[in-house]
């Protein structure tokens, strides 16, 4: 209890920026939740097999990915704002059509393009880039990874409350038709993404070549105070006829080699876990459906005291962060999930399995917040749209396959290779993660 008052007083000294981009990811979350666990389920009430909907969840991916490096790229340039009004402004379109107008090319289109039932933790889609690149422009260096790993507790906090609701608004309407009775739950998304709209909308951004200019001014005055006192005395005057400084121009050549060296290791590492991640976790409401017959009505309260209690978690983790660093923060937890991953598909009843659900995802799901902060550390703020984007390719490209896969093996009934895959590949990127990363440890805070 005293981490979370301290997180919440921590989050209430932010700057307005900086509490209105994590009050919004927030009430995105409470949507997605809801998302998460009833969209499969919905699909599957309107009689899509599991390789249909693995392909949509696919397509959801690959849509993101598509447009996520030009958003974060453009971001860096243009501001990031715009680009978050875009997303609740299509997202509240796009969900009133499907409302509307409720057929499969219209699903599979906005479906695709907002990752509908992907459960993202709140992120804005294709445009968490430059979500993630102005939260980390507006918040001081030394508390990034608290502040991520609280931003990122409050996400499954709001998931929690989602996944409650998605137990309960199958039932709101007093129909019988499976699909009609979903229906509350598109009316949700929509409005979460009007009132995200309104907060976005009020909002004003400092570019971030600005703070980088004035950034500049202050160092080049930093230097003319060196120089000036290197001028002192005779001596100095005569070493600094030999003593040059860098060409400014190198100095860019050079920091930009060392930041793509890291993202480059970055995105090997999220490539593998991301289909690892992909090949079974989108279709776990799926899978407890197909292996033990349960509806929403038992899986939404399973998915909301995970997300609950990993929000806690991400929380603990934040300060794992600062007293142990960002890497064992990020491993340490891996670990003990892939040991609870593989023992669901062999549980006996699903009470069993949805315990070791809950622990495996609460372990696994706490390291969030410490893997965004890793990955932002790793360049300058000028560049960070770019670096959130390229992380977001490496994790949504491949993690977009792994649905497609999953639903596969399902389809022909096999419920426990799903799991082995998802093990093995996590497993290489827990040894991965550490022994290509290990020497940015020190720049990424």
């Amino acid at each position: 209890m005293r981490v979370v008052i301290e997180t919440w007083r921590g989050i209430g000294r932010l700057n307005p920026v900086a509490k209105t981009l994590i009050l919004t990811r927030f009430m995105r979350s409470i949507a997605q939740g809801a998302m998460g666990v009833d969209f499969t389920l919905y699909l599957r009430a309107r009689h899509w097999s599991a390789p249909e909907i693995g392909l949509l969840l696919m397509a959801g991916g690959l849509i993101g990915s598509l447009l996520s490096l030009w958003i974060g790229i453009s971001s860096d340039r243009v501001g990031r704002r715009r680009f978050l009004l875009v997303y609740e402004a299509g997202l509240a379109l796009g969900t009133l059509l499907v409302i509307l107008v409720p057929s499969a090319t219209l699903l599979v289109l906005v479906g695709g393009v907002f990752g509908f039932g992907r459960g993202a933790n709140g992120a804005s889609g294709p445009f968490a880039p430059a979500e993630q690149a102005w939260l980390a422009q507006v918040i001081d260096t030394k508390r990034r990874g608290s502040v991520f790993s609280a931003n990122a507790g409050l996400q499954f906090a709001g998931m929690g409350v989602g996944s409650l609701l998605a137990a309960g608004l199958p039932h709101v309407l007093p129909v019988k038709d499976g699909v009609m009775s979903y229906l509350p739950l598109f009316f949700l998304t929509l409005l979460v993404a009007v009132i995200n709209a309104v907060q976005i909308y009020r909002m004003k951004e400092v570019r971030a070549d600005t703070q980088s200019s004035t950034d500049a001014v202050n160092r080049s005055h930093q230097d003319e105070k060196i120089l000036a006192a290197r001028d002192s005395t005779l001596e100095d005057q005569i070493f600094n006829k030999f003593d040059t400084l860098p060409d400014a121009a190198e100095q860019e050549r050079s920091a930009r080699r060392r930041e793509n060296g890291a993202l480059l290791r970055l995105s090997i590492v999220n490539m593998i876990n991301s289909l690892g991640v992909g090949v079974i976790a989108p279709l776990f409401p799926y899978w407890f459906n197909v292996k033990f017959g349960v509806g929403p009505e038992a899986i939404g309260p399973v998915y909301a005291v995970t997300f609950f209690l990993t929000a806690a978690s991400s929380l603990l983790v934040g300060r794992l962060s600062r007293t142990y660093g960002l890497m064992r923060a990020v491993v340490i937890p891996r670990i003990a999930g892939l040991a609870l991953l593989i023992a669901i598909p062999f549980s006996m009843n699903f009470s069993v399995a949805a315990v070791l659900y809950v622990l495996r995802s609460i372990v696994n799901r706490s390291s969030v917040g410490a893997r965004q902060a890793f990955g932002v550390g790793l360049v300058r703020d000028s560049r960070r749209g770019f670096a959130s984007s390229l992380n977001a390719i490496s994790w949504t490209v491949p993690a977009a396959f792994g649905p497609a896969l999953g639903g596969m093996l399902i389809g022909i009934g096999s419920l426990a290779e799903p799991f082995v895959a998802a093990f093995a590949l996590q497993l290489a990127y827990i040894v991965l993660f550490p022994l290509l990363l290990r020497r940015y440890t020190t720049e990424a805070v």
